[in-house]
């Protein structure tokens, strides 16, 4: 995705998964009633935060999914897709892939 935005610092800019439709019973779920998604696709990180003088480069990495704090970050809209910018400490886990799971 090409996009405008830049993080700053620690900032993770990430896209909110879709929340959940359906109950497990097969309800529908109207838009106004779902809950906030927790977990999306990360796609731009800032270059990091100063501890101490020196520079510490974030955790995650464009393409990771990640699971974030319920109320964290501001909501942002960028052509048309409705984005999420995080402070890193907004993100509470990040997925394993088959990739990540393999280097342990």
């Amino acid at each position: 995705m090409d996009m405008d935005l830049e993080p700053l610092g620690d900032r993770v800019i990430v896209e909110p998964g879709e929340g959940e439709a359906t109950t497990a019973s097969g309800i529908v779920i109207p838009d106004t009633a779902k809950e906030k998604p927790q977990e999306g696709k990360v796609l731009a990180v800032g270059p990091g935060r100063y501890e101490e003088g020196k520079l510490i480069p974030l955790e995650v990495k464009p393409g990771d999914t990640v699971i974030y704090s319920k109320y964290g970050g501001t909501e942002v809209k960028v052509g048309g897709k409705d984005l999420l910018i995080l402070s890193e400490r907004d993100i509470l886990a990040r997925k394993k892939t088959a990739k990540t799971a393999k280097k342990k």
